[in-house]
């Protein structure tokens, strides 16, 4: 369409529509809402139903931001679907099953076509018409499948599709660009470069081997059916992480956050260095409210998770249709959808969890710490006028064990509260309803990992046969003891006159004497590296038992990035990753002895997930006016 004819369009387009609103909207209007804020709430679902907008609209009735006049963000993809799409989909699930997450995990398989730009609310309509009328315009020349040649580099796996249909794909989006330009009064900017399907971005070099093995797996030529499609993000959420809540959560205080399972939460990593321990402060997806949430009931989301998919055009073609075998071909594999056509070759790759164990490491970080509830000070909350320990509340262990030196060294080593034996136990229990067999346990000289480790091993029912060796060189990264100096440990000796089961003739391979305040994070990295090494080095390679080391929230990544080849993260970045390890979280890894390196796998347990219980009074809470 010529500018001077599209212009022309556009006025008469914009003419008709003044006078005819929408069925969607007279409806919303007739209900007594504001027109933007109707709007609103049909583009936030997409216009599709009323029934959608209206609920979208209940939910928002406390939204501080439902009267800001912020549009929507639109991209238009052109995205596979039938046998290749699943194709796609098996190779996302293996990939970050066995090399971990990369960028390319945050969005679903597509090509785009038209990066995001911004329409205002009621405009968005004259982008379906347009994506109407440019497909009917391209559905003769659209090719029946599109040529995927696969391309590799160091930070980069993907399809780019050849030049003969990567012209027809640039002048669809060239057409859709400029006729919604003009149409919508939007800026929309086609994709002119080459045209690619992303299989893995920004991921670890030494991955790019096992990547490009899924890679080689996936037959570029199978069945697919095109479909160019509409999504929507909300703009002012591009930079924030997405987490997804698995349980509900009702607010204790007023500055706290309802979600419900399945709900979609938006959190600014720059917003959480001031926020307690175990929480995080974000905004709800569905409700447009803000305010605190455990952060132990949620999981990460996926980028395109909280996205809106508005309308698509599907490019019917002369391919051949797929039988009803080759529909119901999908067979069972370990437990994943598998296609039956992969060569042997190709199975094998998929199906490296088969390989038979060895040697595997679970690192764990300790259970609940009584400062961790009852805050620094909460050795003075159970003293007497004498100085005498008292149990002030049911959370706080009956008694302390015996030290030499002062009680008050249990302020800067404090002991695990009842919930976190609970807890440990807890654990230990589910590895015995496993059938984990724990061959080798290590543990920080904190207290509360020695606690942790002789409970997961009462749960495990193995306190008389396995012993708790006591290493220094597993405290976590001094620079973050409060007190600033190294904390004065209960001697092995006197941790077995608490009857704690540790091994009294094991002798670190990092003497306590080494440990420094305030040490370098590359020197943390370094020391874990080391007395990782050290701690396989010790335990028999023959053996197929499991190694438990009892750590802090640092060492899931410090012990276990070496130990699995990973290199590790900016200082800032570990230190926001740790603040979202829980009490008694945990990483997995197996050894694949015939291949010489090691796999982090899913745990062998479920996480454990629970509520926060606040103090209560009933005098003040039953009985005031």
């Amino acid at each position: 369409m010529a500018v001077a004819e599209t212009q022309l369009y556009a006025k008469v387009a914009n003419k008709n529509r003044s006078k005819s609103t929408s069925a969607l909207l007279e409806s919303l209007l007739a209900k007594g809402f504001p027109a933007h804020i109707a709007q609103k709430a049909l583009v936030a679902t997409g216009q599709k139903t009323i029934e959608d907008a209206a609920k979208w609209l209940h939910s928002h009735c406390n939204d501080p931001s439902l009267d800001d006049p912020i549009p929507q963000e639109y991209a238009l993809y052109l995205c596979p679907t039938g046998r290749l799409l699943h194709c796609l989909q098996e190779f996302w699930k293996e990939s970050k099953r066995q090399c971990g997450k990369n960028r390319a995990h945050e969005v679903f398989p597509h090509v785009t076509l038209c990066d995001f730009f911004t329409c205002e609310d009621q405009k968005v309509e004259l982008l379906y018409d347009t994506l109407k009328r440019v497909g009917d315009s391209f559905s003769q020349c659209f090719p029946p499948s599109i040529s995927l040649t696969l391309h590799a580099s160091p930070s980069y796996l993907g399809f780019f599709i050849d030049d003969i249909h990567a012209n027809v794909l640039k002048d669809f989006s060239l057409a859709f660009s400029s006729e919604a330009s003009a149409l919508a009064d939007c800026h929309v900017k086609p994709c002119l470069k080459q045209f690619h399907l992303t299989l893995a971005h920004k991921f670890y070099p030494h991955h790019q081997k096992t990547l490009e093995q899924l890679a080689k797996c996936i037959n570029p030529g199978e069945p697919c059916q095109w479909v160019a499609a509409l999504y929507s993000r909300d703009m002012r959420f591009v930079h924030y992480q997405r987490l997804r809540a698995l349980f509900q959560y009702k607010p204790q205080n007023i500055d706290e956050l309802m979600i419900n399972a399945g709900d979609f939460i938006y959190v600014d990593p720059t917003h959480q260095s001031d926020v307690s321990e175990g929480w995080v402060v974000g905004t709800s997806h569905r409700t447009g409210c803000r305010g605190f949430l455990p952060e132990n009931y949620t999981e990460k989301a996926h980028e395109s998770d909280t996205w809106v998919k508005h309308r698509e055009y599907v490019f019917v073609t002369a391919s051949r249709p797929s039988t009803q075998t080759e529909r119901e071909s999908n067979v069972k594999l370990n437990g994943e959808a598998h296609n039956p056509s992969m060569s042997r070759s190709e199975a094998n790759v998929l199906s490296i969890q088969n390989t038979p164990r060895h040697r595997a490491v679970l690192v764990m970080r300790h259970g609940e710490r009584v400062d961790q509830v009852f805050g620094k000070s909460w050795l003075q909350q159970c003293l007497t006028a004498d100085g005498k320990y008292y149990r002030a509340d049911l959370n706080l262990p009956s008694a302390l064990p015996k030290r030499r030196d002062s009680m008050k060294q249990f302020e800067y080593d404090p002991p695990l509260s009842c919930c976190g034996i609970f807890q440990s136990r807890l654990i230990g229990e589910a590895l015995l309803d496993q059938e984990v067999m724990v061959s080798y346990v290590y543990s920080s000289p904190a207290l509360r990992c020695v606690q942790t480790a002789q409970h997961v091993l009462q749960g495990l029912k193995l306190n008389q046969k396995v012993k708790i060796r006591v290493e220094p060189g597993l405290f976590e990264w001094t620079k973050w003891e409060a007190s600033k100096v190294i904390p004065n440990f209960m001697t092995v000796a006197e941790l077995a006159e608490a009857s704690y089961n540790v091994d009294t003739s094991y002798r670190g391979n990092f003497p306590l004497s080494s440990l420094v305040p305030l040490e370098s994070y590359e020197d943390y990295l370094r020391r874990s590296s080391v007395v990782m090494k050290q701690i396989i080095s010790a335990c028999p390679s023959k053996g197929k038992g499991v190694i438990l080391i009892v750590g802090h929230g640092s060492s899931l990544a410090s012990f276990t990035w070496p130990l699995i080849g990973l290199p590790s993260r900016d200082s800032s970045d570990f230190a926001q990753m740790v603040r979202k390890i829980p009490s008694l979280g945990m990483c997995f890894c197996e050894e694949l002895k015939e291949q010489n390196k090691w796999q982090m796998v899913n745990p062998p347990v479920k996480t454990l997930t629970h509520g926060a219980n606040a103090a209560f009074n009933w005098r003040n809470t039953i009985m005031e006016d």
